[in-house]
């Protein structure tokens, strides 16, 4: 199932690339199709007090819609 454009979500997968982990939530705000028909998610990182720290793209296999039976959390990011 496809998020809600503009919604928070929460990964499945861990992208060290992004410095992100399964179970970080960011904001979905664009789908992507690529030329050979992969399904993708654009995302903002956001840190703990809203400060955008950018942008990830990730397969939209990747993120799920947040669900009222998971805490948020947080952890440090390395820079």
């Amino acid at each position: 199932m496809k998020p809600e454009l503009y919604t928070e979500v929460m990964l499945l997968a861990d992208f060290p690339e992004y410095q992100l982990k399964a179970g970080d939530i960011v904001l979905y705000i664009e789908y992507l199709v690529s030329p050979q028909g992969n399904e993708g998610a654009i995302l903002e990182i956001f840190n703990a007090v809203g400060e955008s720290l950018g942008i990830a793209t990730v397969p939209l296999s990747a993120i799920a819609p947040l669900t009222s039976d998971y805490l948020p959390s947080v952890r440090p990011v390395k820079a």
